[in-house]
C-alpha cells in the first residue's frame, strides 16, 4: 500500500474557501478517478509559516494506480486547483510506501 501525499500551505485569507472546496469538490473528484482507495485530510500543527498547512494523503494499492492518475487525471485536477487558488497556496507532493501499520 502507498500514500500520495500533497502538502499544501494555504494563505489565511482564502483558508475557509479552500478547505470547503477541498472537502466538497477536489477530494471527491480525485477519488472518483478510481486510482485511490481513500483519503485523509490532515492539518499540520505548529508550523512556523504564515497561513495554514495541510497534508492530503491519498492511499493507493499499486504503482500503476499512481501512474494512471498522473498520466490521465493529475494535470487537469491540479490546473483547477491553481486556477481557483493560484498564488494563495504552495504545494509539494511526495509518494510514500507503507511498510507496516501499528494500531
Amino acid at each position: 500500500m502507498f500514500i500520495y501525499n500533497v502538502t499544501v500551505n494555504v494563505d489565511a485569507g482564502i483558508h475557509d474557501a479552500w478547505l470547503a472546496w477541498m472537502r466538497q469538490s477536489h477530494i471527491p473528484d480525485v477519488l472518483r478517478t478510481g486510482c485511490f482507495t481513500g483519503c485523509k485530510l490532515v492539518k499540520v500543527l505548529f508550523v512556523n509559516e504564515e497561513g495554514f498547512t495541510y497534508s492530503v494523503q491519498y492511499t493507493f494499492k499499486e504503482i500503476k494506480d499512481i501512474e494512471t492518475y498522473q498520466g490521465t487525471f493529475a494535470k487537469k485536477l491540479q490546473a483547477e486547483h491553481t486556477e481557483k487558488f493560484g498564488q494563495g497556496t504552495v504545494a509539494f507532493r511526495t509518494m510514500l510506501e507503507i511498510i507496516e501499520t501499528f494500531e
